[in-house]
């Protein structure tokens, strides 16, 4: 779906865009699946800013999504809503006994549509099986990393994975880093890909609707006095830094590699980096 246009009545105007809310039905969310969401502001539970630039924006509630549909489950999909908290949308389901869940909307869903979660149900979009009932080839969405855990990877908008090949009790997946990663059979998934993908296609035009979005403005290091940052300091010129590209802290940051959690490294076929390189 096309992104919106905007004439340029402004230079902010100029170049702007917005997404299309064509595809979202209502604008009233289900109240029983909203909670209130305190704004943290980038930081931890001892008050530090653990996330720099991060302040302000829209007051929002969190939307309860459901990533981990029961086997099963045979709902109706009521509405598709616009989700504040991600990227992707979200469609609105209800069950035949009246229990309402959100759940990520794929591309192509539509009101009416009839969303099944179990072992033998149809191939179709927005329908949730284990990896061992998805035929080979198939682009998949909504992925879980441990069996019984919901969805944690493959979930914002314009996203897909494809699933390559299955051997023993692991399915190979690329994801859409270019990464292939083995999965446990028993994880499930949803078919096809997440909606909204113009997504990343938006240009924001103005600093105001990046405030609206809870994001500060972020200051070079290089006009930084040396005090506050490792490329700050000198006489005003235009230096090269004669150190590496350095965070705040010190940490080197082009080349330096920050991954710490080794132990799923057995899962990774084939690196995201290998697969840019080629």
């Amino acid at each position: 779906m096309p992104i919106k246009q905007y004439n340029p009545t402004s230079p902010a105007r100029r170049g702007m865009t917005t997404q299309n809310f064509d595809e979202v039905t209502t604008k009233k969310p289900l109240r029983s699946l909203l909670v209130p969401k305190r704004r943290g502001n980038g930081r931890n539970n001892q008050g530090r800013i653990t996330t720099r630039h991060q302040g302000g924006g829209a007051r929002k509630f969190y939307r309860l999504v459901n990533f981990g549909l029961p086997a099963g489950t045979v709902a109706i999909i009521e509405q598709i809503e616009y989700d504040p908290n991600r990227s992707a949308r979200i469609a609105r389901i209800k069950e035949d006994n009246g229990k309402y869940h959100y759940i990520i909307a794929a591309n192509g869903m539509k009101v009416g549509q009839k969303i099944q979660s179990g072992e033998e149900v149809p191939i179709e979009n927005g329908n949730r099986l284990a990896l061992k009932n998805i035929p080979v080839g198939s682009t998949i969405h909504a992925i879980e990393l441990q069996p019984g855990r919901g969805a944690q990877i493959v979930r914002a908008a314009g996203n897909g994975a494809q699933l390559m090949a299955k051997e023993g009790e692991y399915a190979q997946v690329r994801l859409p880093s270019g990464e292939v990663r083995l999965f446990n059979l028993a994880c499930t998934a949803s078919i096809g890909l997440v909606g909204n993908e113009q997504h990343q296609n938006v240009k924001i035009g103005k600093a105001g609707r990046s405030r609206h979005l809870g994001i500060r403005p972020s200051v070079r290091g290089v006009v930084m006095n040396a005090v506050d940052h490792p490329h700050g300091g000198g006489d005003g010129g235009r230096h090269r830094m004669a150190k590496a590209p350095r965070t705040p802290w010190g940490q080197k940051t082009l080349g330096y590699k920050t991954r710490r959690r080794k132990n799923t490294s057995q899962f990774i076929v084939r690196s995201r980096h290998a697969a840019k390189r080629k």
